[in-house]
């Protein structure tokens, strides 16, 4: 396989410098013409807020098209609906709104698993690790679980009854957060 040889950082930056802001300005809007990443990259640089919030339905609808599309049945891409997960938290640097679409992710995944039936081991280590992810992230802050906490239960409950271990594995985690211990005291 041939590599192919690409300009270093420290390389570009010098590069950079030495355009003019014209030379500069054509360059950048021909990455634009180029790269939808970097249009909604420089979109969400200079628009803001809007942009986030459409980049983060957009992410949303992709991953619920992943299990339940408008029309005929999901094709159940786990790698497709992370990459929606994984481009919104490189294009926005919003990890509030990152956590989210990964807890919807687990969401949707367990109403596909109690819609169809049964599916495979791999399928459930992707929820549960998924999972364990939004956990993890919950442990750091105790506001960020307060929001989520009706959420990360009802998954819970709602899983009852799958097999594979799912059940047990989402409790184990679920009660796993310490600020449950906190009020339970």
């Amino acid at each position: 396989m041939t590599k192919v040889t690409k300009l270093k950082i420290p390389e570009l930056k010098k590069w950079l410098k030495e355009n003019d802001q014209k030379e500069l300005i054509s360059i950048i809007t021909e990455l634009y013409k180029l790269n939808d990443e970097v249009q909604q990259y420089l979109s969400v640089k200079y628009i803001g807020e809007s942009t986030v919030n459409d980049l983060f339905d957009k992410a949303k609808k992709e991953i619920k098209d992943e299990f339940f599309p408008e029309k005929g049945f999901g094709k159940m891409r786990l790698l497709e609906a992370k990459k929606s997960i994984n481009l919104f938290k490189k294009l926005t640097n919003d990890s509030a709104r990152t956590v989210e679409l990964m807890l919807f992710y687990v969401e949707i995944g367990t109403l596909f698993t109690s819609t169809y039936g049964d599916i495979d081991s791999k399928f459930y280590n992707s929820m549960l690790s998924m999972y364990n992810k939004v956990v993890v992230e919950c442990e750091k802050d105790e506001k960020l679980f307060t929001k989520l906490d009706d959420r990360l239960y009802t998954i819970v409950v709602k899983s009852d009854g799958i097999g594979w271990g799912y059940h047990d594995g989402l409790e184990e985690l679920y009660f796993s957060i310490s600020w449950l211990e906190d009020e339970e005291l």
